[in-house]
C-alpha cells in the first residue's frame, strides 16, 4: 500500500489520481500507524518550509517517518515541498529545520528577477544525472514546476537530475531509498506518469 501524507499542505488528490491510473493501491493519510504500515511513502507539498515542519511536527508525524523510511528502509517520494524537507534546514523567513535526511540547504532562487519571474512557474527540460532510476524510460524529461525556493545537496552525488532557471538546481535527488522531486510529476502528463510508475516499481 502506498500512503500519501496528509500534513496539511499537498495537492492530495492529484497525487491519489495519478495513482489510481495503475490501479495502484493507495491511500491519503495523516495517520502515524498508516505511515508505519504503508509500502510505499509519498510526501507531496505546496506552501512554506516551516509551515510544513510545523505541520509533521505538530501531527507526530516525524517519528513514524524516520522509522519507516530511515530504519526500515520503505521507499519514499517528497514531491516539491516534500522534497525540500529532506535538508537538514531551509532559509525560508528565517532558518528552519529539516528533516536532514539529505544534508543540505534550502534557499531561495538567486537569478535576475528582471529576467526570471520567481516563482518558476511552467514547464521546463529535466537533465537527467546517473542516479536517476525513476527516469527511466522517459524519452521526453520534460516536468512542471511551481516553487521559488530548492534544495541544494552538500553531496552532489545524491542530484537526480538538473534544471536551468537563471541557475542550475537540484530538480529530483535520490539517496538509496529516499527520491525527491522539485517538480509535480501528478501535473506531469506522460512524463509524469511514467515517474511515478518507476516509483511505484521500485524496489530497494
Amino acid at each position: 500500500m502506498v500512503v500519501i501524507i496528509d500534513y496539511g499542505m499537498g495537492n492530495l488528490f492529484s497525487v491519489i489520481n495519478a495513482l489510481k491510473f495503475f490501479n495502484a493501491d493507495a491511500k491519503i493519510s495523516g495517520r502515524a500507524e498508516d505511515i508505519k504500515s504503508a509500502d510505499k511513502i509519498i510526501l507531496p507539498g505546496v506552501g512554506a518550509f516551516p509551515d510544513g515542519m510545523k505541520n509533521l511536527k505538530n501531527l507526530g508525524l516525524i517519528g513514524a517517518l524516520e522509522e519507516a523510511v530511515l530504519k526500515n528502509k520503505k521507499p519514499f517520494l517528497g514531491i516539491c515541498l516534500g522534497m525540500q524537507l529532506l535538508a537538514s534546514e531551509g532559509e525560508e523567513s528565517g532558518l528552519t529545520k529539516g528533516l536532514g535526511w539529505i544534508a543540505g540547504r534550502v534557499r531561495k532562487f538567486a537569478v535576475d528577477e528582471t529576467k526570471f519571474r520567481i516563482p518558476h512557474i511552467g514547464w521546463n527540460d529535466v537533465v537527467v544525472g546517473a542516479n536517476g532510476v525513476l527516469f527511466e524510460g522517459i524519452q521526453n524529461p520534460v516536468f512542471y514546476f511551481v516553487h521559488s525556493y530548492h534544495l541544494v545537496p552538500e553531496n552532489p552525488a545524491v542530484v537526480a537530475a538538473t534544471c536551468e532557471y537563471g541557475e542550475k538546481f537540484a530538480a529530483a535527488v535520490r539517496k538509496d531509498n529516499i527520491f525527491g522531486t522539485q517538480f509535480h510529476p501528478e501535473k506531469s502528463q506522460k512524463s509524469g506518469l511514467k515517474l511515478l510508475e518507476n516509483f511505484l516499481n521500485f524496489k530497494i
